[in-house]
């Protein structure tokens, strides 16, 4: 309520796609939202963006990805996501972990939030990469199931990290705690892959469905990923040549 309402007042010709229904009736005004970031508007624009227009975007909102994993307390798995698209693509993004820190002291901080807009570049974190000559897969931990697990063990993984909600994996990546996220089933939707994508090609990863194709945002498309997704901070290539092709013959676009 409090995302979606604050961004139609404040832009109302937006397009606002999220994973809740939107409210109808009017919000309490104090989950309106109508400060800014003077920091961030400070940024230059890119000025492939300069000329948009405000009805020309749709914003994708999941409030709270890896609901599962919250109602079991773990709270590192849970984010907030919303993600920017022009004409089908996703181009800015918002990642932001309510409970990072949660488990480190009262004297730290709690909360961190990560942004990126493509042309710009993605802050609000330090990038790592993985160990080199590791294949550290990340993947679903609360919807597993046997094409799945084929697709994984085709990846010839050291290790296998199972993590909830699509934000939190691709943080793993860009913080180098995983080289690739694996995910070859239906279940994923649009607002769970806009945001995180926009932060991953900021800097210079991949992220498409388990066929290699780029995932589409615009307002008329269907929600299902249901190609699955398969991302990854470099070696794009290594990964999606490892992808079985029954694997691929089961995920249709």
């Amino acid at each position: 309520m409090s995302i979606c309402s604050s961004l139609a007042r404040k832009f109302p010709k937006l397009t606002i796609i999220g994973e809740e229904d939107l409210p109808f009736e009017e919000v309490d005004q104090e989950l309106i939202e109508d400060g800014q970031w003077e920091e961030i508007l400070q940024q230059p624009c890119p000025s492939q963006y300069s000329a948009i227009k405000e009805e020309d975007l749709v914003v994708w909102v999941d409030p709270l990805d890896g609901t599962k994993e919250y109602t079991e307390g773990l709270l590192d798995n849970v984010t907030v996501l919303i993600g920017i698209a022009y004409e089908g693509k996703a181009i800015a993004g918002v990642i932001n972990q309510p409970y990072y820190n949660y488990q480190a002291g009262p004297d730290a901080v709690l909360g961190r939030t990560i942004w990126g807009v493509l042309g710009l570049g993605a802050f609000g974190f330090q990038l790592k990469e993985a160990p080199a000559g590791k294949h550290i897969i990340t993947t679903t931990r609360s919807h597993n199931n046997k094409l799945v697990t084929d697709c994984v063990t085709a990846m010839n993984p050291d290790d296998v990290l199972r993590v909830g909600g699509a934000g939190n994996k691709i943080i793993q990546l860009i913080e180098g705690k995983a080289s690739a996220y694996v995910f070859a089933s239906p279940g994923c939707k649009k607002w769970d892959t806009c945001a995180p994508e926009v932060i991953l090609h900021a800097v210079g990863g991949k992220l498409t469905d388990i066929h290699g194709n780029a995932l589409q945002y615009n307002k008329e498309v269907k929600h299902m990923n249901s190609a699955g997704v398969l991302a990854t901070l470099r070696n794009y290539d290594y990964y999606a040549s490892r992808v079985p092709e029954s694997v691929k013959n089961a995920l249709v676009p």
